[in-house]
């Protein structure tokens, strides 16, 4: 069974009110480490904040606003309130970043509430979780911008191009992957062999994108070893290698305690 650390879960989302702590207990059973639970919004990064507050050094936080709810970002109100969560100890920015899929804020809007928690990111060296879907050119463009200043972080549940891989890997950044690359539909395996090993990551999005066979079930960190064992299978090395490595990156990225206590 691969050791891992989940370094992206909404384990605080209302999804797990009925269970959370038998999921926390499970993701420990399965092989996690850690887990980072994102807060993609302040009243989500709260309830990070306060999870892991009960279990440190096995749940870490972040604190950021999403690209879905960029149309009520106010810089005045809500970049004070994530600095508020990194100097409480949240381990980085986001999840931020640019949607053009779905739509759900208005483009100019998605672009100034990311550049904004970039520029926060950048001040205090902070790294920063990025969601991008179908904003390739304008996530390319910003995270370089960031990088020349010394922003690093990660694009997180990524799914390409790879051409957007090899730009962010350039510029130092990390790629994570999730349960969608055990998808039956999944057929791009050079892209999970392109990313250097000390730049890859695991993640389970959880409750989003449970992995086969627990595709169209509630996700949990707990089926990330799944993703391992695909992703260890494409690339050609043990699982535990991968698990361990994938964990040391994200040590290194987020800034880990090295051992996590029974928590």
């Amino acid at each position: 069974m691969p050791r891992f650390i989940d370094s992206h879960t909404h384990l605080a989302d209302p999804a797990f009110d009925a269970d959370r702590e038998a999921a926390r207990a499970r993701a420990r059973d399965a092989g996690a480490e850690a887990v980072v639970c994102i807060g993609e919004s302040l009243d989500a990064a709260e309830r990070a904040r306060a999870l892991a507050a009960a279990h440190p050094g096995f749940v870490y936080w972040t604190a950021g606003v999403h690209p879905h709810d960029a149309a009520a970002f106010d810089a005045a109100r809500d970049i004070p309130a994530i600095r508020a969560h990194l100097a409480a100890g949240a381990v980085a920015v986001g999840e931020c970043g640019l949607d053009y899929h779905y739509g759900h804020s208005p483009r100019p809007r998605q672009l100034a509430a990311f550049r904004a928690q970039l520029a926060l990111a950048t001040e205090l060296g902070r790294p920063v979780v990025v969601h991008t879907r179908e904003a390739v050119d304008d996530t390319a463009s910003l995270i370089d911008e960031a990088a020349r200043l010394g922003a690093v972080g990660v694009l997180h549940c990524f799914t390409g191009p790879a051409e957007l891989a090899a730009h962010a890997i350039g510029l130092g950044w990390y790629i994570s992957f999730s349960g969608i690359i055990t998808f039956n539909k999944w057929t791009d395996d050079a892209l999970l062999q392109l990313v250097p090993e000390d730049r890859v990551l695991v993640e389970s999005d959880a409750p989003y994108l449970a992995p086969v066979p627990y595709r169209g079930k509630r996700n949990e960190p707990a089926w990330v070893a799944r993703t391992v064992e695909r992703l260890a299978r494409a690339r050609g090395v043990a699982p535990d290698a991968l698990g361990a490595r994938a964990a040391e990156n994200a040590r290194r990225l987020f800034g880990l305690a090295r051992a996590s206590p029974i928590g």
